[in-house]
């Protein structure tokens, strides 16, 4: 199986471009924080990711350089030879589906989408609202 999930940011804005038939194809790189840390500094991956057609789409309407994503699709794995002759192997993501990784107004200060949620409704641990002593009988639309 051939599957791979990532959440990084784009490391500049999609290079899109059209094939001849029409097609869509989006070009951008993400960097994809690692989860060890060598001497105490923060590292990345920088990762070439191919989108197609109405998910390149997607990506060039909504997505730009330091934008949050969630990617998934595959890796693939190819080469080409360059002006000098030299062969050049290649690793790409082709994303088949995407998610922004964060919302549009969240607080990026300290990397949390989490924070700009707002904060629950009073409800008791059953899942049910709690209403007040008292009440039940007034303005309820069923007795």
């Amino acid at each position: 199986m051939n599957r791979v999930i990532l959440i990084g940011r784009l490391t500049k804005d999609p290079e899109v471009r059209y094939s001849d038939n029409g097609n869509t194809i989006a070009h951008f790189g993400i960097a994809v924080d690692r989860k060890f840390k060598r001497d105490g500094e923060p590292t990345a991956d920088f990762i070439n990711i191919v989108a197609f057609k109405k998910t390149a789409e997607f990506i060039e309407k909504y997505f730009s350089k330091g934008s949050k994503i969630v990617i998934e699709g595959s890796i693939q794995t190819g080469s080409y030879t360059n002006q000098e002759g030299q062969k050049i192997y290649t690793t790409d993501v082709i994303a088949r589906e995407v998610e922004f990784g964060e919302s549009k107004n969240s607080n990026n200060t300290n990397g949390s989408a989490n924070e700009s949620r707002p904060a629950p409704s009073s409800t008791i641990g059953d899942g049910f609202m709690n209403i007040p002593d008292g009440v039940e009988d007034e303005g309820l639309p069923f007795n």
